[in-house]
């Protein structure tokens, strides 16, 4: 199994200069995890709205998907809200897990905060049991470190 490519974090950094807009920084983000990542079958972004207090479903690449979400539920929800990495090695065994899509097994969401705000979430979800590294969750969290530097 392929970790997380080593030239992604730079290639994302590439890819957003000059560029602030956050959908359109999402959307390229996605892709990029998208067609660099093996054995994943979504990879996307929940956005916080803090009208109604959820995560609401951004841009992503998979299948369709969960369009709300509350803070606290489910592992985007548990990631967002305890402002921590979760990495799930079987998803089947998270207590609360939200099964969006039946051929997801584990699952890496990492929270995005920008100057203390909460923006949201990058979740990856992959088909395999335990896809997910102790590396992999690292260089995803400098990559969403990279992303945050891009938006306004």
């Amino acid at each position: 199994m392929q970790n997380v490519p080593d030239l992604v974090n730079q290639q994302l950094n590439a890819l957003l200069q000059d560029e602030t807009d956050m959908v359109a920084n999402m959307a390229n983000a996605a892709a990029l995890l998208n067609v660099s990542l093996d054995q994943i079958n979504w990879v996307g972004f929940y956005r916080y709205n803090s009208e109604n207090n959820e995560l609401i479903l951004g841009p992503f690449q998979g299948n369709v998907a969960c369009m709300h979400i509350k803070p606290g539920n489910g592992v985007c929800g548990t990631a967002f809200s305890e402002k921590r990495a979760v990495r799930v090695a079987d998803v089947h065994k998270f207590a609360g897990h939200i099964a969006c899509d039946a051929a997801s097994k584990s699952e890496l969401v990492i929270p995005i905060y920008k100057e203390n705000q909460p923006i949201g979430v990058l979740d990856i979800d992959s088909p395999i049991l335990d896809r997910f590294s102790e590396k992999d969750e690292a260089k995803l969290s400098q990559f969403v470190d990279i992303f945050i530097k891009h938006i306004d």
